[in-house]
């Protein structure tokens, strides 16, 4: 399954946009208000959880220095990436998309779409918001 969030552009180089999401205390200033966890466990791992879904430890599995940032299932059972594709939009901005891609069974797949999709939207809304 994949899943891609709409294309922004931000109001920051690639570069920045690129070390902001190396610092993995800043995904917290993407998640949404339906927080309950978030702690950064080390310098390449954070875990976070959602009212109402199971947590999430996501890991840094590439870094390609400003495009493109993975990270990874540190300690689940599906195997899924997320990542981050940024690319200059000008002289002082950028453009990301985030997408995520998992192998699960079509069941899993259609109970998770949905959540997965509006989550993706919200860290989207949430990079516009604080690059404007």
């Amino acid at each position: 399954m994949k899943i891609e969030a709409k294309k922004v552009v931000v109001n920051q180089s690639a570069e920045y946009v690129f070390d902001f999401f190396n610092d993995l205390s800043n995904f917290k200033k993407l998640m949404p208000p339906n927080l309950s966890k978030f702690q950064v466990i080390d310098k390449d791992t954070f875990v976070f959880g959602l009212q109402g879904m199971p947590e999430i430890t996501l890991k840094k599995k590439e870094s390609i220095a400003p495009s493109k940032i993975v990270f990874g299932a540190a300690n689940s059972p599906i195997d899924f990436a997320l990542t981050g594709h940024i690319s200059p939009s000008g002289s002082n901005s950028a453009e990301v998309q985030l997408s995520f891609e998992g192998k699960m069974n079509p069941m899993m797949s259609m109970m998770v779409k949905g959540p997965l999709t509006k989550l993706l939207g919200q860290f989207s809304d949430g990079l516009t918001q604080l690059f404007q």
